[in-house]
């Protein structure tokens, strides 16, 4: 299965370091393959570094995209810590 979804970052910071360590700590908890994009880049959901390299500041649209038998839950996680701005204020 194949989920992809596409979201507007609204925190105050965008995605930082902290920010990315949750995106990752969240792909590593399924089995799916995750990917995010932005501006056509793609990387690997599990990899700190490639997400920071998006460069994702306040109003940026980031893609999703979850491939794998856990693909549906996986992707409602990513939209859950998005909706919640990351769990900052």
């Amino acid at each position: 299965m194949v989920k992809i979804r596409t979201f507007d970052i609204a925190n105050r910071l965008g995605i930082h370091a902290r920010v990315a360590a949750k995106l990752v700590e969240t792909a590593n908890r399924f089995q799916a393959d995750i990917f995010l994009e932005k501006d056509g880049v793609e990387v690997n959901g599990r990899s700190i570094l490639g997400i920071l390299t998006l460069f994702c500041p306040r109003g940026s649209r980031l893609t999703i995209r979850t491939e794998g038998a856990d693909a549906e839950e996986a992707m409602e996680a990513f939209a859950r810590l998005i909706a919640e701005k990351f769990g900052e204020v």
